[in-house]
């Protein structure tokens, strides 16, 4: 087995420290059988970037690890134990334990496994190189598929033949363009076997449910900035394809215009350059996420003022008209609009509807209101309640 050259861990990474995850670690040990820190928490280590998840994999069957975590005093959960994944609970903390697996039938959703005593095998099952390494209790990284190498480069590639992985589970495609947004290198471009791979298995999208493909979507569009990714979706047909009519032409300007003025980057805002059709259904959006968009779309193509914006809808949907207009017209944003927008954005209209009865009720009473408000707004929100009762 590759040890990367006794390649180690920072000893302080937290979830090696944590006595939680030494615990669960430990039970599974006591028992005989070998754990590892898989997948995320492990790449995330080595580049030195946020904690991802913390997962764990085994030699030890499902079954073995609920009796193991018994013996040392843990809860265990059965939360996939069909797919060989026991949830433990140590110090209140849930650690996904998966005994190693190797596929045995995909249909581009789900797969059939069955268990391994092998590491190889696990590792193959996963998608990209720089996923496939793992870590031991003490901090030794394990490269079973030569992965770090890709990892060091922040070279995102499909493990082994690129089209297999794919067919296995679609969903690899749009996670491809989103590593390479939030782990690649900009200036090492895309790896070509995938790009041929992904354009020749656009078909398999179409089978992939609005809330996969909004999952997705969301974690790229955080990425600090996708719009290369978004452009090369787009040239090999994914784009079109998830979302019919988006889009990324504004996304490049958005993420620079951002960097700019000290924003930080909101998916949603980037969401609304995009555009496309019938988005929220597509994407699955909530309810409250569909809400925002639209208030995001209207405030960006509208013509309202940015601070009536901020004082009608809050400060971040006026900071996306503010980019959505600025990408539109190819001008950059006048950092000066920031603070009138944090200003009015908590302003308080001085004028309640008491102070104008009983000379207004009823219909008048609400038009009087919104005609003062209006006055209030034009003055920059600077008219005081004395002003406007005595406004012709």
């Amino acid at each position: 087995m590759d040890t990367s050259n006794d390649i180690r861990l920072d000893p302080a990474t937290s979830w090696l420290t944590d006595p939680a995850a030494r615990a669960v670690c430990q039970a599974v040990q006591a028992g005989g059988h070998a754990i590892y820190f898989v997948g995320g928490c492990v790449r995330n280590a080595l580049l030195g970037v946020a904690d991802s998840d913390v997962d764990m994999s085994t030699d030890a069957h499902p079954q073995r690890v609920m009796e193991l975590a018994k013996a040392a005093g843990l809860k265990s959960v059965p939360t996939g134990i069909d797919h060989g994944t026991i949830t433990v609970v140590a110090d209140g903390k849930p650690f996904e334990i998966t005994t190693f697996r190797r596929d045995v039938e995909t249909d581009g959703r789900r797969a059939v496994v069955a268990f391994s005593d092998d590491i190889q095998d696990d590792a193959r099952r996963r998608d990209f190189t720089m996923n496939a390494l793992y870590a031991t209790p003490e901090g030794a990284v394990i490269d079973p598929l030569g992965g770090l190498p890709d990892l060091q480069a922040r070279r995102v590639r499909f493990i082994e033949d690129a089209g297999a992985r794919i067919r296995e589970d679609y969903l690899r495609t749009l996670r491809f363009f989103r590593f390479v947004a939030w782990y690649g290198d900009p200036a090492a471009g895309f790896d070509s076997g995938a790009l041929a791979a992904i354009a020749q298995n656009l078909d398999g999208l179409e089978t992939l449910s609005a809330e996969r493909i909004g999952h997705e979507m969301r974690k790229l569009l955080a990425a600090p900035d996708p719009a290369p990714a978004l452009a090369v979706m787009r040239s090999t047909g994914v784009l079109p394809q998830i979302l019919v009519g988006a889009d990324d032409r504004w996304i490049a300007p958005i993420v620079h215009f951002e960097g700019a003025l000290g924003l930080a980057p909101v998916w949603l805002t980037r969401l609304a350059a995009l555009g496309g059709q019938d988005v929220p259904d597509r994407l699955r959006l909530s309810k409250t996420e569909a809400r925002e968009l639209g208030a995001y779309i209207d405030a960006g193509y509208g013509a309202m003022p940015l601070p009536e914006i901020a004082y009608r809808h809050g400060a971040q949907v006026a900071q996306a008209a503010l980019l959505l207009r600025a990408a539109m017209t190819e001008t950059p944003p006048d950092p000066a609009n920031l603070a009138p927008i944090k200003q009015a954005a908590k302003a308080q209209f001085p004028v309640v509807a008491a102070d104008l009865m009983p000379d207004y009720i009823g219909p008048a009473l609400g038009k009087r209101l919104a005609e003062l408000e209006g006055i209030w707004i034009a003055s920059n929100f600077t008219l005081k309640k004395s002003d406007l009762l005595n406004h012709g």
